[in-house]
């Protein structure tokens, strides 16, 4: 029941909000909900330790006669994911508490829906489930983008859309010719279509079918094109949607799906999603350090950052896999308290210029304390969060190639150029106009970071928890490549 209550809760909390006019109550009810979520979530991890991992399973007969059920459960790789969900959306709304938004029940209710939509996908264990929550997902965050972004919102938006909505029909039509391969009666169940018996040309074919969908919603290098706008020109809640979680389903789905079904061509094409990743991170990495907007510069980071879980993943390593996904949980708290950082700095000054700031450490010390500790996880710096998974990661790409481990590795020596250029240009010197009269951060600011400060270093410094949860299924997807 916790698995449903974590699906339906959202979607009713975002109904109610609907019919909420006070823009006060209806910010208090969406953050007092999304808190209750995250219990409802703690309280699933508990059971799932405490049950020796099982998996939370609900089966629901729904279209019996179409092999099409209400399967959803979690496993150890879901969990954490759904943890991560829970856990930053109510920071997600807190954050925007800053902001006005015209027709916030609208936006609040979005907001709730799309956290709906991402642990929908997380959990099902259903084949079109899975499709149906995923395309779910984009129908609030174009929404988000549209109506409360930025100049130039409607063509970014639309690219957007586009880009992940074309993606997503190539997974369509991979399900569906999965589903009729399932032995009569057909059926779109997790074990019924990791049981298919494909030749080496079908897998090839699905397998690229999955990888197009997926590429473009993490995105890996070239599929990349619609991010740096759409992150710059969505409002920051938007931003901090789509970066820290909604592009987790891309890597998620790649370990879900793509390893079990297609191992066969994942083994012998693997290599190749690994140059490419690889060679997003050194691409991304160099345009990031030549940006001027701060939010533009976070983009192309995250590009680099999932570039190098993307490479992991297809390592098929064991240290990789973990490293992946420990890092998917980090990278989403570290991008969320960048553009929290970015926004509160954009909000006080009217700029996120970089050339245009400058000492703003002396002026709200404690601004610049938050923004070090969260870009010193973002850098991976030994006894954050961001070490463990980068280190886990390059660990199992060595294992893979010691040559593409090394290319890999570039992406911490690059990120802490970019990130400390980026820190040094804003946070010291000498105050000037833009920043003379910056005020410090508030209690309810302050709240929105702490919680990201104590995983940042509960993480770097007692990662166990983290990877035992996850270890027995990463184990198992690895081990369907050579049963």
């Amino acid at each position: 029941m916790l698995t449903v209550t974590l699906i339906l809760l959202p979607l009713a909390l975002s109904l109610i909000i609907l019919a909420l006019k006070d823009e006060k109550a209806i910010r208090q009810f969406a953050l007092a909900g999304s808190l209750i979520e995250f219990g409802v979530g703690v309280a699933a991890f508990i059971q799932y330790k405490t049950m020796c991992h099982c998996n939370l399973l609900v089966n629901i007969d729904w279209l019996a006669t179409l092999g099409v059920n209400l399967k959803f459960g979690m496993d150890g790789i879901s969990l954490l994911l759904v943890m991560l969900t829970a856990f930053l959306v109510p920071i997600i709304i807190l954050a925007s508490f800053n902001h006005s938004y015209s027709r916030p029940s609208a936006f609040y209710s979005l907001i709730l829906l799309m956290e709906m939509a991402l642990i929908g996908v997380f959990t099902a264990f259903d084949g079109l489930m899975f499709y149906i929550f995923w395309e779910l997902a984009l129908i609030p965050a174009y929404f988000i983008c549209a109506v409360w972004g930025g100049n130039d919102r409607i063509r970014i938006t639309f690219k957007f859309f586009i880009y992940t909505f074309v993606g997503s029909l190539f997974m369509l039509v991979a399900l569906i010719y999965l589903y009729f391969k399932t032995p009569v009666p057909h059926s779109f169940d997790f074990q019924w279509l990791y049981a298919v018996t494909l030749t080496p040309a079908e897998q090839t074919w699905i397998f690229l079918a999955f990888f197009i969908a997926f590429a473009v919603k993490i995105p890996v290098f070239p599929f990349h094109t619609w991010q740096p706008d759409t992150y710059a020109g969505a409002p920051a809640a938007g931003s901090m949607l789509l970066a820290g979680i909604m592009l987790k389903m891309g890597i998620y789905g790649m370990i879900r799906w793509m390893i079990p079904i297609c191992h066969d061509a994942v083994q012998q094409w693997g290599g190749i999603v690994l140059i490419l990743a690889i060679t997003g991170i050194v691409y991304a990495s160099l345009i990031a350090i030549r940006q001027s907007d701060m939010k533009r510069l976070v983009a192309y980071s995250s590009i680099a950052h999932v570039g190098l879980i993307a490479a992991g993943v297809f390592s098929l390593t064991t240290w990789a896999m973990q490293g992946a996904v420990i890092q998917m949980v980090s990278h989403g708290i570290n991008i969320v308290g960048l553009f929290i950082v970015i926004d509160l700095i954009e909000q006080r000054t009217g700029t996120r210029t970089i050339g245009d700031l400058g000492g703003i450490a002396l002026k709200a010390p404690r601004l610049a304390i938050f923004f070090m500790i969260i870009l010193l996880g973002s850098v991976a710096l030994p006894l954050t969060n961001g070490f463990v998974g980068e280190f886990l990661l390059l660990l199992g790409i060595f294992e893979y190639s010691a040559i593409f481990a090394a290319v890999a590795g570039l992406t911490i020596i690059f990120s802490a150029v970019y990130m400390l250029w980026m820190y040094q240009r804003t946070m010291l010197g000498k105050p000037n106009e833009w920043t003379e009269n910056i005020a410090d951060l508030t209690w309810t600011e302050m709240a929105t970071l702490i919680p990201l400060v104590i995983l940042i270093f509960w993480i770097g410094l007692f990662p166990g928890l983290f990877l035992d949860v996850a270890l027995s299924d990463v184990m198992k997807i690895l081990n369907s490549i050579n049963p």
